[in-house]
């Protein structure tokens, strides 16, 4: 696999297609004043203009083809009323209507346009001025085309996005708004927040542009499009940093042409924020995050060769999904709380919620637009979610095409879209809501249509996901294991088998998948992922051991080494339990087993390799290649008996991470435990 990470060139088949573009840009700043906005829990209105507000669009056309695709200054728009803007622009331009993309940026300081925004409505006046001008600019892109080239970059930005949503102890725990104790991961934690244990999921590092120029190579516009949610701290209307990045790309790139057009879209940055809470708080402004992107791309940029010669092919699927209703306890609950409230607008979080539940009680389920373009070998997704990196990360390694992004929010607004296995974890973006509110199985339904789409537009088929080998991964095979789970799963219940057998094992309770492993990891190829435990354990049943084994893993635990009786059980099968050390020791935060203790401390928040070797009559534990504990007399676990990973109980469970775990049917030796150290 070719990785650049300053930038990538764009490689498309000699076609006799002549691409032709168009630009526009269109003021879409509210007229009055106040106006209501949303992105908060509650509704909130406006009475200044901080910067003005666009809608930016570039018309697409091949000779066979003409797309167009608008990103538009707001937080978000729902599906009638871009079914309405498309609507408005096809009788105009001619376009087809399942050749318009619309997206929303997400910035949370505009207008707005959908009620049942948690606690805001739609302002009256703004969702009536919108329509038009958005459909106005793409009637004006349409009517300027003019020949040009393209190109792609991408670079690593992933210093500017993190994961926001972090995992937090079972013993601080949160309230959810209907009064349960559920929260077991919550957006932004606070820099080195010990209550928590680390993020949730990865980030998605890529800053992605594309590239147009004219036949003279002088640049005409740019799509850019990044993972990061907003910036925030905006004392009225403001376009955000989206807006900011765009004027000051088009000042360097093009300072004498006052007509070039730069837009930057919004990626799957449902779970980032530029805030990076594993460390102490930075001060950084708007300006300085701008400023770092547009350095970032100039220097991506520089490096693009544009081509005339790229075809165009879009797809479209419109797909109805059912929401996650309210129970009758639910609803009798929420409609106590409506009664209470009478005509005004709710308050707090639980008064949202009840209004929300009413909601989706009359409104069970919602079609969802989902699409895909291709641009010669560039391709883009288009969801009508808040999407978590994960599901980015999982588009885009299964592309058929080399080079794939996602813009969120597209063509609607159907809320969060967290992967099945976060909605265990809690938090507000599971809560039910017209802004979180799809079944649980959305989000691979989501995936799957996309990948259906994406197989089309390319005639390819898309491509399997595997952890790709490392130099750890290679001596373990070394040493014939009987099983090797790598633990770096990007979905599904099941950890795959490395070795020759494939015997899968089971994912049992709350976990997150895809989180940095042993290795670190670079942003591709996939390398090096480890799954974190909160609650949760691997179960592997029916284990071919019988007088002699090894199990080796690596671990890291993210709790503090005295926060209960034991820190948690690394593994536990049969009788065996080894475990690191809570209070309940004389020396926490070492290795147990049975009556003995280590002494030497597994430092929180760092990996360790851990070995039991069992020889027949004794049983040796290894910590970072070197002898900890052996005890003797220590029988082999009956066959019908399962290796837990990670705890059995939520007394033991283990809070922290697991990687590369393998099963040896023989005892390695001192020197081989050293190796694979």
């Amino acid at each position: 696999m070719l990785v650049l990470l300053s930038g990538l060139l764009l490689h498309v088949a000699p076609l006799s297609a002549a691409l032709t573009v168009g630009r526009a840009i269109v003021d879409v700043t509210p007229q009055q004043l106040p106006v209501i906005k949303n992105g908060g829990f509650l509704e909130a209105s406006a009475n200044r203009v901080v910067d003005p507000l666009f809608a930016r669009c570039l018309v697409l056309d091949d000779g066979d083809r003409r797309i167009a695709i608008v990103v538009v200054d707001s937080c978000m728009i729902p599906r009638d009323l871009c079914d309405q803007i498309k609507q408005l622009a096809s009788e105009r331009s001619g376009i087809a209507l399942s050749d318009m993309m619309i997206s929303a940026t997400h910035t949370h300081a505009a207008p707005s346009v959908m009620d049942y925004t948690l606690g805001s409505r739609a302002d009256p006046a703004y969702r009536a001025q919108l329509p038009q001008q958005v459909a106005e600019s793409i009637v004006r892109a349409a009517s300027n085309l003019q020949p040009a080239k393209v190109g792609f970059a991408r670079v690593d930005a992933g210093h500017l996005t993190k994961n926001r949503r972090w995992i937090t102890r079972p013993d601080t725990m949160m309230i959810d708004p209907f009064g349960d104790r559920t929260v077991r991961a919550m957006m932004h934690p606070g820099h080195q927040n010990p209550s928590f244990t680390g993020p949730s999921g990865p980030a998605d590092p890529w800053l992605s542009l594309i590239s147009f120029t004219d036949q003279n190579d002088e640049p005409l516009a740019v799509f850019a499009n990044f993972s990061m949610h907003y910036f925030g701290g905006h004392p009225g209307i403001s376009a955000d940093y989206f807006s900011l990045f765009c004027q000051r790309l088009s000042a360097r790139l093009a300072p004498d042409n006052d007509r070039h057009l730069s837009i930057m879209s919004q990626g799957t940055s449902g779970d980032l924020w530029w805030g990076d809470y594993a460390n102490p708080n930075r001060s950084r402004t708007m300006a300085d995050f701008a400023d770092e992107l547009v350095a970032l791309s100039m220097e991506a940029l520089g490096k693009v060769q544009h081509r005339a010669d790229a075809d165009l092919a879009m797809d479209e699927h419109r797909v109805r999904l059912k929401r996650r209703t309210p129970d009758e306890n639910r609803l009798a609950w929420a409609e106590r709380k409506l009664k209470l409230m009478g005509d005004r607008r709710p308050q707090d979080r639980p008064e949202v919620y009840a209004e929300q539940a009413k909601f989706l009680n009359e409104n069970p389920d919602e079609e969802i637009v989902l699409q895909a373009i291709r641009i010669g070998d560039v391709a883009i997704t288009g969801m009508p979610n808040e999407v978590y990196a994960l599901t980015g990360i999982k588009l885009r390694f299964q592309s058929p095409l080399p080079n794939l992004f996602n813009i969120s929010l597209a063509n609607g607004a159907a809320g969060y879209i967290p992967p099945p296995e976060q909605h265990l974890l809690g938090g507000y973006t599971t809560w039910p809501a017209r802004t979180a509110g799809l079944a649980v199985d959305a989000e691979p339904t989501i995936v799957a249509k996309l990948l259906d789409s994406l197989e089309k537009i390319s005639e390819a088929q898309r491509q399997s996901v595997t952890e790709v080998p490392t130099a750890a991964s290679r001596d373990v095979l070394n040493h014939d294991p009987i099983r090797f789970w790598r633990l770096g799963e990007l979905a599904g219940t099941e950890a795959l088998d490395s070795s020759p057998h494939q015997v899968a094992a089971k994912f049992e309770g709350p976990i997150a998948f895809c989180l940095s492993g042993i290795n670190g990891h670079q942003p591709e190829p996939l390398s090096s992922r480890a799954v974190h435990f909160a609650g949760g354990h691997l179960r592997a049943n029916d284990l071919p051991v019988e007088d002699t084994y090894t199990l080796s893993l690596w671990c890291n635990s993210m709790v503090p080494n005295t926060w209960r009786e034991v820190t948690g059980a690394i593994y536990q099968w049969g009788d065996q339990i080894l475990r690191v050390t809570g209070k309940a020791d004389e020396r926490p935060g070492c290795l147990g087993l049975g009556e003995q203790v280590g002494k030497r401390s597994l430092k929180v928040g760092e990996w360790h390799h851990v070995a039991a070797v069992h020889d027949g009559q004794t049983l040796s534990v290894y910590l970072n290649g070197t002898l900890e504990l052996r005890v003797q007399s220590q029988p082999i676990p009956p066959p019908q008996q399962p290796l837990l990973i990670g705890g059995a109980t939520a007394e033991t469970s283990w809070e922290g991470k697991i990687d590369e775990i393998a099963l040896f049917a023989d005892t390695l030796d001192a020197q081989q435990i050293q190796q694979l150290y």
